[in-house]
């Protein structure tokens, strides 16, 4: 069980997110400022550093916090009787992630050119897929579970990556669309009985 935070250090990052988000919608990651940051976070210096000690770790904890909330709309999708069904049930589970949280993505992928998203994307599919193949499907084919995931994992989220740093619009019914065409029925795998 997860211990709980005191609501004083979830408003602090909740305050610090936010400000290093406002900033990235304008300004490289790179060219932030710790000081940039507290100002528009209303958190003092020091406060700061109690916290993280550098931006680095403070991108790192709000893309933490996003793949656990990932992995837990993940774990709570629908249960289906076939790999493709699943695929798509776990891309319409990211995509509706991603559109409630499109400030943060568009800043992280579009403005920034930052891979962080893109890692923690892929880890949350490659570890709920793994999770969820294991349970219910027997690996009927030689190649390993785990590489076949990360190969549909990669594509897809390279899918999405292109979509949100090209296009001004974000369209998750187009996306599924391509993604459903795409995706094979995957007979390596069978349901187990």
């Amino acid at each position: 069980m997860k211990k709980k935070e005191d609501l004083r250090i979830i408003k602090t990052k909740a305050s610090l997110y936010r400000g290093l988000m406002n900033l990235m919608k304008n300004k490289p990651f790179e060219d932030i400022k710790i000081s940039d940051i507290c100002k528009v976070s209303l958190i003092n210096r020091s406060t700061f550093y109690d916290h993280y000690n550098d931006k680095y770790e403070l991108i790192q904890s709000l893309m933490n916090d996003m793949r656990e909330e990932l992995l837990e709309k993940l774990d709570k999708s629908k249960k289906t009787k076939n790999i493709k069904e699943y695929y798509i049930e776990l891309i319409k589970v990211l995509l509706e992630h991603i559109n409630s949280n499109i400030d943060i993505y568009s800043a992280v992928v579009k403005i920034n050119s930052n891979s962080i998203a893109r890692d923690m994307m892929t880890d949350a599919i490659i570890i709920s897929a793994a999770k969820e193949i294991d349970s219910n499907f027997e690996n009927i084919s030689s190649i390993p579970t785990k590489t076949i995931v990360l190969y549909y994992a990669s594509a897809i989220i390279n899918i999405i990556i292109d979509n949100l740093y090209n296009n001004k619009q974000f369209d998750t019914k187009e996306l599924i669309h391509i993604i459903t065409e795409l995706t094979p029925d995957l007979d390596c795998f069978k349901p187990i009985k």
